[in-house]
């Protein structure tokens, strides 16, 4: 059994070897993202239409230690929302006039939607910024951790329900599954991760995918 200063030791190597993965500065390649793909196996262009601009988000994935592993919510999607209804996200949401960066976005979103204070959070890095057609936003990843696991007070309007994952998730692989779904008209190949009975794809997947693969980088 381990005790909790070696529990701490433990969370502490955990988060260090995320800083580093993060730090890393090779893209990863895009065949080990979570990205929808046609029937022949090409990916599905992420790049905003001509003329088309994209509006800037960011998204927060929150780590916490929990036990001896580090964990992150993801948010169930109110269904009486008018875009992503019932589907599972990461906090975050559109660049707000008052916010000083995108980091400030992320911080504030998850505010808004989980009520946690950003001062309780501490920012270690951000990942690739991705184009959403689907939104047209472009969204930009941050990673954040708290000392302990937070108080999640979701907000109603928003959140249907929260989701606790252990990091160790994502990175066993032994969720991951693909589907031919009918998207806009078209047959498409969609990987996702089946967490707790719920299939989270999209940017959500995307997203995960890339924080998991950097992290298998470093063996």
């Amino acid at each position: 059994m381990i005790d909790s200063s070696d529990r701490q030791i433990l969370i502490q190597h955990r988060i260090v070897r995320v800083r580093q993965a993060l730090e890393a500065g090779d893209p990863v390649p895009l065949e080990e993202l979570l990205m929808i793909r046609d029937l022949q196996g090409q990916m599905v262009p992420r790049k905003p239409a001509a003329g088309r601009t994209p509006r800037e988000a960011a998204v927060l994935i929150l780590l916490y230690p929990q036990d001896d592993d580090l964990w992150f919510p993801l948010t169930v999607r109110s269904p009486h929302l008018p875009q992503h209804r019932g589907e599972v996200s990461l906090p975050g949401g559109s660049v707000d006039p008052e916010d000083a960066d995108l980091v400030a976005t992320a911080l504030r979103e998850t505010h808004e939607e989980l009520g946690i204070e950003p001062a309780q959070i501490e920012v270690i890095g951000t990942m690739s910024s991705f184009y959403i057609p689907a939104s047209n936003f472009q969204l930009t990843p941050v990673v954040g951790v708290t000392t302990e696991a937070p108080e999640i007070v979701p907000n109603p309007y928003e959140i249907d329900s929260v989701l606790h994952v252990p990091l160790r998730l994502l990175l066993s692989g032994e969720t991951i599954i693909e589907e031919e779904w009918t998207l806009h008209g078209m047959r498409l190949i969609v990987p996702f991760f089946a967490i707790e009975g719920y299939k989270v794809w999209g940017a959500t997947a995307l997203l995960l995918s890339e924080l998991a693969a950097r992290l298998r980088r470093l063996g």
